[in-house]
């Protein structure tokens, strides 16, 4: 009996031979290009049974596969039915080759153009040389997905001055200039991330990302064309947003591009659809492939932001270290799905919380080697004695968002030495890139080995970025700064938000990972010095000392780490019930009393 995934391949082949098609292209994002999706357009996930955040399929008659990278390999295996796909390294075995070494000479591959990007696209175009690329007028797995969800209804709502910080009509100004300066007389804008944060406005469409999905055509007079569902801009909102936005039916999105015609529009290509250039390019508008005017601005949190990180950490924290305390003496023999909930039930007991910045990854002994594992009821393992558990996971407030990490020892023995020394060398990482100084102009790329040093010595790695941007009550992935082995032009500058997350992952065994966010804030300056900045870390809860190695920790990286203790104690103890904060200034003592 084949199994949903392959029924649905073959259901596939059948149509595209239907339509004159020799394969298909599968991204996993939707029309908005995000990293998150609604259920209605995990399309890749329906296709393949692969439910990561970040992959692609590609369909042929007689081969298919799914290509995901490091953080999804374990995932992707037992995930995917390996007798009718192939299991791919998204760079190890980049698609485009793969595509080019299976397909015969004229094959006619299709794709849909409303949810790949130009930079998606283009190394498939520059690898062309047996197949040629045909847009689809519709999407196809839509026409197969009979019982696709539907699209999301929630209303779109208000995010206050005293949260944003700035006034949607002064961040329209200011990025309104920008598109002056570069000739453009408007920019089309996909990324709902940056027209909430453009509009100030809020919505529940993506789990665990509070937007609401539109695009938007930001003018260079500062007005602002919004296409969303009308009915999901109840009346308060649309005053909010005021007279110089322009509200229309996505159906009308077409009609208002055309009506550019003979002006110049920034694109972003890779954040806009490539329908979008293609549709202006039909209409005679001049292209202009330029970045997300959003993004940089959205990245540099300003001071009302700042301090509103403070206060969502503060919270986040007192949750952490009471789900820490829980989990040390109440918590055992429990599972990975009940130690994830439990830990949301106490976010949700503070003030303001808004849900999860992203499912938690709950990993436990070797589920805790798979480094985006999503524990559900067929994987959820109890935690056993004298193993290792990973807790990644964050909340969204009103003030900001919030991500850590922390991996604990179960107890009650003590941990073997390989697995202590390892552990250190990934908190040596993560402390010497969280008192980092640098200069301006240096990248998260230059910083990268600062985490890597110390597991570089003993010859191991991990296969993951190790700092993205994070948004202020917005997506927990953002961009344009990241901290990462790839080279990456965007200076770190006063404001962004990065997370500092360096680790180890032993497949079968064990994963290692802490991760804490930190904010860029300048160094006080001297004459004679150049503009530097150092991080400010934001996130507040201990490390397990039971899994460090005092010794090999060494002297600078001891006083660092009892400092971060202290400031922990004195920020969440006052917060916390008796019991709890007993167990806090124990575990947050000096390690060299220990």
């Amino acid at each position: 009996m084949l199994s949903p995934s392959a029924s649905r391949l073959e259901a596939l082949r059948t149509l595209l031979k239907q339509e004159g098609l020799d394969g298909l292209i599968v991204p996993h994002g939707d029309e908005f290009l995000g990293e998150y999706t609604p259920a209605c357009a995990e399309r890749l996930a329906w296709l393949t049974n692969f439910t990561g955040s970040a992959g692609l399929a590609l369909v042929l008659a007689d081969h298919a596969a799914v290509f995901s990278d490091g953080r999804y390999t374990t995932q992707l295996e037992q995930q995917v039915d390996q007798t009718c796909w192939a299991c791919e390294h998204i760079y190890q075995n980049p698609p485009p080759a793969w595509l080019q070494a299976h397909t015969k000479t004229g094959a006619r591959i299709g794709y849909d153009p409303r949810i790949m990007s130009q930079a998606e696209l283009r190394p498939f175009q520059a690898a062309a040389q047996n197949y040629s690329l045909v847009p689809t007028p519709t999407n196809l797995i839509d026409h197969l997905w009979h019982d696709r969800p539907a699209f999301p209804a929630g209303p779109a709502v208000i995010h206050p001055l005293s949260y944003a910080g700035e006034s949607a009509q002064s961040k329209r100004a200011r990025l309104a200039q920008t598109l002056q300066h570069l000739g453009q007389n408007a920019a089309v804008l996909s990324d709902s991330a940056s027209i909430a944060w453009l509009l100030n406005i809020r919505g529940s469409d993506i789990p665990c990302t509070p937007v609401v999905l539109a695009f938007a055509l930001l003018h260079a007079d500062a007005t602002l064309d919004l296409f969303l569902h009308t009915s999901k801009l109840p009346e308060p909102v649309r005053a909010w947003l005021g007279p110089d936005i322009r509200v229309h039916e996505p159906t009308q999105l077409e009609r208002v591009l055309a009506s550019l015609s003979g002006k110049t529009v920034g694109v972003d290509p890779a954040t806009n659809a490539v329908w979008f250039a293609q549709t202006l390019s039909h209409h005679n508008a001049t292209v202009q492939e330029s970045p997300d005017p959003c993004l940089l601005p959205k990245a540099l949190k300003n001071p009302t932001e700042q301090d509103g990180t403070r206060t969502a950490h503060l919270k986040d924290g007192v949750a952490l270290c009471r789900f820490l305390h829980w989990l040390d003496t109440e918590g055992h023999g429990t599972t990975e799905l009940k130690a994830a909930e439990k830990l949301e039930s106490f976010r949700a007991e503070g003030a303001e919380y808004c849900g999860d910045s992203f499912p938690a990854i709950s990993g436990s002994g070797p589920n805790g080697a798979v480094i985006h594992y999503r524990v559900t009821p067929q994987t959820d393992r109890t935690l056993q004695q004298n193993e290792v558990y990973l807790i990644d996971s964050g909340g969204q407030y009103p003030q900001g968002t919030t991500d850590v990490t922390r991996t604990i020892w179960t107890g009650p023995d003590t941990p073997a030495p390989t697995l202590k020394e390892n552990f250190t060398r990934v908190l040596k990482g993560n402390l010497r890139l969280g008192r980092a100084r640098f200069p301006k102009g240096t990248t998260g790329s230059a910083l990268d080995s600062l985490a890597r040093y110390d597991l570089w010595q003993a010859g191991l790695d991990y296969d993951h970025g190790t700092g993205h941007g994070v948004g202020s009550f917005l997506s927990v992935h953002e961009g344009p700064a990241r901290i990462s082995k790839i080279p990456n032009a965007i200076a770190l500058d006063t404001g962004m938000i990065l997370s500092n997350e360096p680790g180890y992952y032993q497949p079968g065994a064990y994963g290692i990972r802490l991760e804490t966010l930190v904010l860029v804030q300048p160094l006080p300056t001297t004459e004679g010095t150049r503009p530097s900045y150092q991080f400010e870390t934001l996130t507040l809860a201990p490390f397990d000392r039971r899994l460090i190695d005092a010794k090999s920790l060494g002297t600078e990286d001891t006083s660092i780490l009892d400092a971060y203790h202290a400031r922990v104690l004195h920020l969440i103890g006052p917060h916390l019930p008796p019991t709890a904060k007993k167990w806090l200034e124990t575990a947050c003592a000096p390690l060299k009393s220990a």
